[in-house]
């Protein structure tokens, strides 16, 4: 059979997380009619003596699994290029170590490909767990459902990336033809290549939440805001690289909200990791926004979703 999906699976010292990912991408594939045709790829660079070696060898008796010890390339968004490239799939998915598929996923996934076979790319909302696979709230999407043009869609999206890593399924050659991810970005990858594949071609919003993105207090999107100028220079060369792909009309109107999204995300980054917050920066990009257009601003950030789990991780001290 065709394969017409490839799960790249980057892994590090992930032994805590990589078995509840893995099984539940097992239990999808055996539940659902479209588990054939799939292959996971698991890039791992672990230095945690055999450990995730073990668990995929594991599942390797329940998934079509191919494994690959990757000492010498340790970024996931190297490990990830790696992977499409080595796919066999006409389409790609991300599968994080301590991310998970729920119920339904391949089948929303069949579904988009059916409805809209040349879209560069198919998201859809997701749900945050913690690190125990609770459910803790919901990460809803601020595009409407169906075929959206990408260059309408990245719009919103150059504001916020919000997007979970589990939902996006790709087609392997728009990957490709991008030039995959962009290896120095260790945040914002991610958002850069849906920025740049959005801009190639259409974007299929489902409506099924099918996946679960976990917050955890060792994950790279809690580690990584220690670093406060670092952190502002992953937003940064992404709003340099692709606010100018906007039309003049739409630059002039999402440039106030793409930075001032930019300056929030940095100033929580910077009370999560306990420092100084520039809030006399912040108060600047929300001026420039204007009162009228807070509103907007609030809901194309999600920034409700996406804080409030958070919070009580931090107040239960799980963060």
């Amino acid at each position: 059979m065709k394969t017409w999906l490839s799960v790249i699976v980057p892994v590090h010292n992930g032994e805590h997380f990589l078995e509840a990912a893995l099984a539940s991408a097992a239990s999808e594939c055996a539940a659902s009619e479209y588990g054939q045709g799939i292959e996971f790829l698991i890039y791992d660079s672990s230095d945690d003596d055999g450990a995730c070696h073990q668990i995929a060898e594991r599942y390797s008796r329940l998934l079509p699994l191919r494994y690959l010890a990757s000492h010498d390339c340790k970024p996931w968004t190297a490990k990830t290029n790696r992977g499409v490239v080595a796919a066999r799939g006409t389409h790609v998915a991300m599968l994080h170590q301590d991310d998970l598929w729920l119920p339904g996923h391949l089948a929303a996934l069949r579904s988009s490909l059916d409805r809209a076979p040349t879209a560069a790319l198919s998201i859809a909302p997701s749900r945050f767990v913690d690190g125990r696979g609770n459910d803790i709230g919901q990460w809803k999407l601020p595009f409407n459902q169906g075929i959206r043009a990408g260059s309408a869609l990245a719009e919103k999206l150059i504001v916020q990336n919000t997007i979970a890593i589990p939902s996006p399924m790709i087609r392997r050659d728009a990957w490709l033809a991008v030039g995959g991810m962009d290896e120095t970005l260790w945040y914002t990858a991610d958002w850069d290549i849906y920025l740049k594949l959005a801009f190639q071609d259409d974007v299929d919003v489902r409506p099924e939440v099918t996946t679960s993105f976990r917050l955890h207090g060792s994950s790279l999107t809690m580690t990584g805001r220690h670093d406060g100028e670092a952190f502002a220079r992953q937003h940064e060369i992404v709003l340099a690289r692709h606010l100018p792909a906007l039309s003049s009309g739409s630059r002039i109107r999402q440039e106030p909200l793409a930075r001032a999204s930019a300056r929030l995300n940095c100033t929580l980054a910077s009370l999560s990791a306990r420092d100084r917050a520039d809030f006399p920066a912040l108060l600047r990009a929300l001026w420039n926004v204007g009162p009228a257009r807070l509103r907007q601003l609030v809901r194309d950030t999600r920034i409700i979703d996406r804080v409030l789990p958070r919070l009580r991780l931090n107040l239960a001290g799980e963060l």
